[in-house]
């Protein structure tokens, strides 16, 4: 029972967290007037527009990564051979179903996220599919390399009207380049265009593993056990955190250079506090100690045989 309010308050943690960086993306919940705030709305700006569809997309990409993460463990260990097999099975049984469940879930989220960002933030949208030129029936562009001197993103395998379609759900739409915007309010391109066909690269291919392993439980009651699932699933847990860093990189550097978007730049936000580098060490140390601490946990109950004591050199 004391499992419930900590899964309930850690997701809605995620979501305040989010709402906070949604604003930075969005700002909105007041005006300018004679160079100071007035019609403060701290409601509009917690729930702007781009703040239900960033929570979604975190909240869900938290339980991909841990239901992968986990299930990825216990795959391995039935891979490499275990004698305490039923225990691994049950576990990898419990995890990659919430995986799977949050990884088909991220499609459709996914695709709002991808519309609610082309709404509000169109020049991020250009700097993550390397579109340079404002286009009617825009193409959505698989993999290429960005080349911001000549205006291209070369090497791409292109899917005509791809973007338009997926941006505003009309092939016909207009997609606004990057050459459309001043160069000192483009973010870095290159970065932001691999980040994200990462992050797309990754959850394609775990959204076919986890398709698999969905129709295979509904066709025969158990995931698969083959070596090559085994592999691909413990091959899933890293490569899923590596899907949300690059998610992460395509939010705030696609951002760049603002730190609030279209109303103050990174480079004014710099503090000049000579306590930054010690607060950052501090947590960063307490966030390893957590870390350090939570694997150790992890660790000992994963080896820990079903009802009994951890098993000496096991």
């Amino acid at each position: 029972m004391c499992g419930w309010p900590i899964a309930i308050a850690g997701v809605a943690s995620a979501a305040f967290v989010v709402s906070a960086n949604a604003w930075i993306n969005a700002p909105g919940g007041f005006r300018f007037e004679g160079g100071k705030l007035v019609e403060v709305d701290p409601w509009q700006a917690m729930f702007g527009p781009t703040a239900p569809a960033q929570a979604a997309h975190v909240i869900v990409a938290s339980f991909m990564v841990t239901g992968f993460a986990v299930a990825g463990f216990h795959a391995w260990r039935l891979a490499r051979g275990t004698v305490n097999v039923s225990y691994h099975r049950k576990a990898m049984s419990l995890a990659a179903p919430v995986a799977a469940v949050a990884t088909l879930a991220q499609l459709v989220i996914g695709d709002w996220s991808g519309h609610v960002v082309a709404e509000t933030q169109p020049v991020k949208l250009a700097a993550l599919e390397g579109q340079f030129e404002t286009e009617a029936g825009a193409s959505l562009r698989i993999g290429g390399w960005p080349d911001p001197d000549a205006h291209r993103t070369r090497y791409a395998l292109k899917i005509p009207s791809g973007l338009s379609m997926l941006a505003y759900h009309d092939p016909h739409a207009t997609v606004r380049g990057l050459d459309e915007f001043p160069a000192a309010d483009q973010p870095p391109v290159l970065i932001v265009h691999l980040a994200f066909q990462a992050m797309v690269g990754i959850g394609s291919a775990l959204a076919a593993l986890a398709a698999w392993a969905l129709v295979h439980r509904a066709r025969r009651g158990s995931l698969p056990e083959t070596r090559g699932f085994l592999f691909a699933l413990a091959a899933a847990g890293p490569l899923s955190i590596v899907a949300m860093e690059a998610g992460w990189i395509v939010t705030e550097v696609g951002r760049q250079p603002w730190i609030v978007q279209g109303l103050m730049r990174t480079s004014d936000a710099v503090t000049d506090s000579p306590y930054v580098h010690a607060s950052l060490a501090v947590a960063v140390l307490v966030y390893l100690s957590l870390a350090a601490g939570t694997f150790g946990a992890l660790r000992l109950l994963a080896r820990r045989p079903m009802g009994g004591e951890p098993r000496h050199g096991a």
